[in-house]
C-alpha cells in the first residue's frame, strides 16, 4: 500500500505535443487520403465552364442543383471520344478523386464518360450530321445523276460475306457483260473507316481507261456500333470529294448512316444498289427492238412520201413545145400590161402639167402685185380707224384729268370767293383767329390780286356752315 504525501504539490498537467503541418504537407496528406478512399468513383452532372486549350486536355465543371466539382479529361482519353463535349450536356463519368496541389482544389480525373440517356455513338452521329448539314453536304443540288449504262462498276465492300455475292448475282442477272472492279476493305472495326476512305481515293486516282463510272459502297445490316465506320467523318469527306458518283448501300432499309446522306444516291440494300446502277439487259434489248421497229416504220413512211412527190413532179414536167406556148402567152400578157401602163403614165403626166401651169399663173408678178395692193389698202383703212379711235380716247382722258385738276386747284377755290391769309413778315398761313393779335400786318391773297391789311380786333366766333360771310 502506497503512502501519499499530502504535503507535496501535485505535478502540473502535461500539454499535448503540437504537430504543425506546412500547406504542402497537409495538401499531400489530403490528396493521398482522397486517392486512397475514392480511387474509382462514378459521378453524374451537367457540364459547364468547358475549356479545351491547345494541349488537348479538356477542363470542365460538373454540377447539379446544389454543388459542383472541377473535372479534367486528359488528352489520352479525350481523343477517343465519339462525341464532342458541350456546355449543358448531362454526363455519366467514371474517374478518381485527386487534389490539384498548386491551388489546393480537389477534382475528379475522368477516365470514361458517356452522355446520360442517349449513347455516345448516337450523340456523335447527331453532332456530325448537324455539322455536315450546315456545310451543305446533304444538299440535293450537289448530288450527281448516275450514268444510264456504266461501262465499269466499282464496289467497295468486304470481299467475304453475303453482300458481295448478292451484288454480283444481281449484276450478272441484269447485265452480265459489264466489268466489275472490287476494292476489298474491312467494313467494321477501328481500321475500317480509313481504309474505306483510302479505297475511294484510290479508285478516283485510276486512269480514265480503268476508272469505273459509278462506285457502290456496301455493307450488310448490323447495330449502330457495327455500322459506325460509315458514320466517320473521314468516309463522308472521301465520298464528297469523289469525282465518281457514289451509291451508298449500308445496312437494311431502316438503317441510315452519314454515308447515306452525303452519297449521290442511297440504296435501301446492297441488292437494290445493284438494281439502281444498271438496267436490265433484256429490257434494254426490248426497248432497242421497239425503237428499231418504229424507225423502220418511219423510214417506210418517209420513202412513201418521197415516191409520191416524185410521181407528182414527173407529171408536172411539160414538153418543150408546151413550155414555148406558155412563154408566148406570157409575153403577150406582159406587152398588154406595158401598153396599159404607158397610157396611164401619159395621162398622169398631162394632168400634172396642167396643174403646174395653173400654179405658175397664180404665182405670177401681176397677180402677186394685185394681191399686195389690196392688202395695202385694207391696212391703210385699219390704221386710220385705229388713229381716230386712239385720239378720241386720249381726248377723253385729258378732259377728265383737266376737270380733276381744276377741282383740286387752289385758284379754283379762290375763284369761289375764298381768300388765303398770311401774317407778315413770316408769311405763315392763318387758320384760326387766335393765331393773330391786334396790330399784326396781314397779306390776303384773292382770286385776282393781293391785299395788305392790319388787324384791328380779334373775334373767335365760329361761322355757321351755311352763313354768308359778313361784309
Amino acid at each position: 500500500m502506497d503512502l501519499f504525501d499530502f504535503t507535496r504539490a501535485p505535478d502540473p498537467p502535461q500539454e499535448p505535443v503540437r504537430r504543425i503541418y506546412t500547406v504542402s504537407d497537409l495538401t499531400e496528406l489530403v490528396r493521398a487520403r482522397l486517392e486512397a478512399d475514392f480511387g474509382d468513383v462514378w459521378i453524374e452532372g451537367e457540364v459547364s465552364n468547358l475549356r479545351s486549350p491547345g494541349s488537348g486536355h479538356c477542363y470542365l465543371t460538373l454540377k447539379d442543383d446544389r454543388c459542383q466539382i472541377r473535372a479534367v479529361v486528359f488528352k489520352s482519353v479525350a481523343r477517343f471520344l465519339k462525341f464532342a463535349l458541350k456546355d449543358g450536356q448531362h454526363l455519366v463519368c467514371r474517374g478518381h478523386l485527386t487534389v490539384y496541389e498548386p491551388r489546393g482544389e480537389y477534382q475528379i480525373v475522368i477516365d470514361y464518360l458517356e452522355p446520360k440517356g442517349a449513347g455516345a455513338l448516337q450523340v456523335a452521329f447527331e453532332q456530325l450530321k448537324e455539322r455536315l448539314a450546315r456545310e451543305g453536304l446533304f444538299e440535293a443540288s450537289r448530288k450527281r445523276p448516275l450514268p444510264f449504262l456504266p461501262g465499269r462498276i466499282g464496289i467497295i465492300t468486304s470481299p467475304t460475306g453475303a453482300v458481295i455475292r448478292d451484288i454480283l448475282h444481281v449484276l450478272d442477272r441484269r447485265f452480265a457483260t459489264i466489268p466489275v472492279l472490287i476494292l476489298p476493305v474491312p467494313v467494321q472495326g477501328p481500321a475500317a473507316a480509313p481504309q474505306i476512305a483510302a479505297a475511294l481515293d484510290e479508285v478516283n486516282a485510276l486512269s480514265p481507261n480503268h476508272r469505273p463510272d459509278v462506285v457502290i459502297v456496301a455493307r450488310g445490316g448490323g447495330s449502330l456500333e457495327d455500322l459506325w465506320a460509315f458514320n466517320e467523318e473521314v468516309v463522308a469527306r472521301a465520298i464528297v470529294r469523289s469525282a465518281i458518283p457514289v451509291v451508298s448501300a449500308v445496312g437494311h432499309e431502316t438503317d441510315y448512316t452519314i454515308a447515306d446522306f452525303v452519297a449521290d444516291l442511297r440504296a435501301p440494300t446492297p441488292s437494290a444498289a445493284a438494281e439502281l446502277v444498271v438496267p436490265r439487259r433484256d429490257q434494254l434489248l426490248a426497248s432497242v427492238q421497239t425503237a428499231q421497229r418504229r424507225l423502220e416504220a418511219a423510214v417506210r413512211n418517209v420513202l412513201g412520201d418521197r415516191r409520191a412527190r416524185v410521181v407528182t413532179e414527173r407529171r408536172a414536167i411539160q414538153t418543150p413545145a408546151r413550155r414555148i406556148e406558155h412563154a408566148l402567152l406570157r409575153i403577150d400578157e406582159l406587152a398588154a400590161r406595158l401598153r396599159d401602163g404607158m397610157a396611164r403614165l401619159l395621162t398622169q403626166h398631162r394632168a400634172q402639167r396642167r396643174y403646174l401651169a395653173q400654179a405658175v399663173a397664180a404665182a405670177g408678178p401681176q397677180r402677186r402685185l394685185q394681191t399686195a395692193r389690196l392688202a395695202y389698202d385694207r391696212a391703210i383703212e385699219r390704221l386710220a380707224a385705229a388713229v381716230v379711235t386712239l385720239l378720241a380716247a386720249r381726248r377723253n382722258r385729258i378732259g377728265t384729268a383737266t376737270a380733276r385738276l381744276d377741282a383740286l386747284s387752289p385758284l379754283a377755290i379762290l375763284g369761289r370767293g375764298y381768300s388765303l391769309t398770311r401774317v407778315l413778315p413770316s408769311m405763315r398761313i392763318i387758320r384760326s383767329a387766335s393765331e393773330v393779335a391786334p396790330g399784326n400786318e396781314l397779306l390776303i391773297t384773292l382770286a385776282r390780286g393781293k391785299l395788305t391789311a392790319r388787324t384791328l380786333s380779334v373775334s373767335e366766333q365760329t361761322l355757321e356752315p351755311d352763313a354768308p360771310p359778313t361784309s
